[in-house]
């Protein structure tokens, strides 16, 4: 029998056979954030921790619906390509357990082209790439994710039977912080957030925002990777554990016109030697120079990497002015109207930046990799920060305001392909495949008819 490489995997089969186990999950996340895996066998994994398997690319040449990218200019995988298997790699630090599903063991997946280089469209690969350059200037960086998201007392089958219309909320009203709302739910919540953290997600708080059924999580933060990890995880989770309970959570960013959307705000940090980078308690801010630079270059280069915030159609209905979300690239102090709010703390410990732009129909593992390259290139290039919007920053003067961002994912996708720096800092390769992920969507949405036209035109013209 051969024996494991990876210094872990033996200790790891050595426990899992000892422990019974027959089966494991495998999964890794395609573009758009989705989960892709498999169960496999023990004997299997043996094999795939020795040799890594093979995954067809197709997960990283279609989109969301299973529909593939033809007529886009996607080149990393297609009909011209033939589909073939990717060598998947398993990650034996990665190993959970499934708490909901019998404790089964969970491994995510790595992907790489034949050669063995990592693939240019793995989410989790361009992050690796990105934290490793923030390693090799002597730097950790850390990332927390709050997600936002309506419950709805649905189903998968129950919504499309409905047409995705008229659907039952798992309470009603707007009531935001409402503990009246949370300790009626608190079942459910006790079960989702139990669940969770055994699943080695934790959860620092939940509660209701402003609006019927919807809620915000905030995931402790971490090491860049573990965080993504888990907030790329926690989507899939909360379908899972709610499904559980008939109920069906959705992240999409705007579900409705009149309500406000769901946010996927992402917090980063930079430490060095163990201390945080980003403090500095000789500054009247509070703030450190590289602190300023860093979220100097973020501020700089929001407009350009946009299609990465907010990655679909939906996403540009959430950033309007009024709606707790962002429409010009600015940054001030504990400020809710900004792309980039900076909280700061005594000890600099939790002193951080909190990119207020990312929507929660993000995919993590890119929101927290185009963040910490565009801080990290502000460093590097020493950039200049101004001054900090105050106030209204919806109101702002032009002066203050920022630059304004993309309004749609037309325009957005259209930026990040102009932006030189977006392929030096991402990989040319990840951002043209990107660019044709985004341009599909377009299209498919520039052939839908749409309730409002039917209602508009339908009868009257």
């Amino acid at each position: 029998m051969s024996r494991i490489q990876h210094p872990a995997a033996e200790h790891i089969l050595h426990d899992l056979e000892g422990a019974g186990v027959r089966r494991v999950r495998l999964g890794g996340f395609d573009i758009d954030g989705v989960l892709r895996g498999k169960y496999i066998t023990l004997d299997k994994l043996r094999s795939v921790l020795n040799g890594g398997m093979g995954f067809c690319d197709v997960i990283f040449g279609w989109d969301s619906q299973d529909e593939l990218y033809e007529g886009t200019g996607v080149t990393l995988t297609g009909w011209h390509t033939g589909y073939p298997d990717l060598q998947a790699t398993v990650d034996p630090t990665s190993l959970r357990r499934v708490p909901w599903e019998g404790d089964i063991p969970f491994f995510l997946l790595d992907f790489a082209l034949p050669d063995g280089s990592p693939y240019p469209a793995s989410p989790r690969q361009v992050l690796q790439q990105v934290v490793g350059h923030a390693a090799r200037q002597g730097f950790i960086a850390h990332l927390a994710t709050e997600y936002e998201f309506f419950v709805f007392a649905e189903t998968p089958d129950s919504v499309r039977d409905k047409g995705y219309r008229t659907l039952q909320h798992v309470d009603p009203g707007m009531f935001g912080y409402s503990a009246l709302r949370a300790s009626a739910a608190q079942p459910i919540i006790q079960d989702l957030t139990e669940h969770l953290d055994a699943f080695g997600i934790p959860v620092e708080g939940i509660h209701t925002e402003t609006g019927p059924g919807i809620y915000e999580a905030a995931i402790a933060h971490d090491e860049s990777l573990i965080a993504a990890d888990n907030a790329a995880l926690f989507k899939t989770a909360a379908k899972e554990i709610l499904g559980r309970h008939g109920l069906m959570p959705s992240f999409m960013a705007k579900p409705f016109a009149h309500l406000p959307g769901c946010s996927g705000h992402t917090h980063q940090s930079l430490w060095r030697d163990g201390q945080p980078a980003f403090h500095d308690a000789d500054d009247p801010m509070g703030m450190s120079p590289l602190f300023r630079s860093y979220v100097a270059g973020l501020q700089r280069m929001l407009p350009e990497l946009m299609a990465i915030f907010c990655p679909t159609i939906n996403s540009y209905k959430r950033t309007v002015p009024g709606m707790w979300a962002p429409t010009t690239a600015t940054w001030g102090f504990e400020n809710r109207t900004a792309s980039l709010r900076i909280i700061r703390s005594a000890s600099g410990k939790g002193t951080r930046v909190e990119n207020r732009l990312i929507g929660s129909d993000v995919n993590p593992y890119l929101a927290g990799a185009a963040s910490l390259a565009a801080g990290l290139w502000g460093v590097e290039q020493g950039l200049e920060l101004g001054a900090p919007v105050e106030g209204n920053a919806y109101a702002a003067g032009a002066d203050a305001a920022g630059a304004p961002l993309p309004r749609s994912l037309a325009e957005a996708a259209d930026r990040l392909d102009r932006s030189e720096l977006a392929r030096e800092l991402l990989g040319d390769a990840f951002v043209s495949h990107y660019v044709a992920t985004r341009r599909w969507e377009v299209q498919q949405f520039a052939k839908a008819v749409t309730d409002w036209e039917l209602a508009r035109y339908l009868e009257i013209i």
